[in-house]
């Protein structure tokens, strides 16, 4: 608050609700019309629960353990309810995809709970528009292979990594002839799958699958059109997730 003493709105993450609950405290202190909002992972909206009066059980798997919790704070109930204005839901891919950003854009490596305030705040825009508002980056206990999973998934979200099938006719170069134009067009071949026997295919035919690194996402809409203009069948098999 010293530092960014125009801030008009406080995004905080909440588990049990001590972060938040003595985020808010002090804030309101020295800011009393500044706005708290706080951020559950919508399989695990214990506190929105409780100030609802709703004891219902909760279990799944989120990415955002670190506030996957079954039962809020008594004490820290009162306080949310006091001073905190507002509890945002934010579902999994949203949080997901803040953590692959947060490690794309600003080289921070983030947890699920950690990344949940800025999901807030991506997910409802038109909230925050117009107003200086903070997020709560709250915690970096993420291992390797999750993150590393979150990344691979948030090219595949940003369309950097596109799947696709192509059907070419089942003859010597053809393969070949389809490489050289990804590779002309900016794309890298990460992996690549021949479908012979099905029968979704005609006999003399062949659908291989190529999945494709590019540098932006747009490339991938380039290449998809050269191979069409090249007189082969495309069809993208992966999808944006956000």
């Amino acid at each position: 608050m010293e530092d960014l003493p125009e801030t008009d709105i406080l995004v905080i993450p909440i588990g049990g609700g001590g972060l938040i609950a003595g985020c808010a405290i002090a804030a309101k202190a020295i800011k009393p019309d500044i706005r708290i909002i706080g951020v559950q992972a919508a399989m695990y909206p214990a506190m929105k629960l409780a100030l609802g009066g709703d004891a219902t059980a909760l279990a799944g798997t989120t990415i955002a353990d670190g506030i996957a919790v079954k039962s809020p704070g008594i004490i820290t109930q009162k306080i949310i309810a006091e001073l905190v204005d507002d509890i945002i839901l934010v579902e999994e891919n949203r949080i997901e995809h803040a953590v692959y950003l947060l490690a794309e854009v600003e080289k921070l490596v983030v947890e699920g709970a950690g990344a949940a305030a800025l999901a807030a705040a991506l997910q409802d825009q038109k909230r925050f528009s117009g107003r200086n508002v903070n997020v709560l980056v709250s915690g970096g206990n993420i291992d390797s292979r999750t993150l590393a999973n979150v990344l691979m998934r948030g090219m595949i979200g940003a369309g950097r990594i596109v799947r696709l099938r192509v059907e070419m006719p089942d003859s010597p170069g053809t393969l070949s002839t389809v490489s050289a134009l990804i590779g002309d067009l900016g794309g890298n071949i990460i992996d690549v799958d021949h479908n012979r026997w099905f029968r979704d295919v005609p006999a003399r035919t062949t659908a291989v699958d190529i999945l494709i690194e590019t540098r932006r996402s747009a490339d991938s809409a380039k290449i998809i059109q050269g191979i069409e203009k090249a007189g082969f069948k495309v069809r993208r098999l992966s999808r944006d997730t956000i």
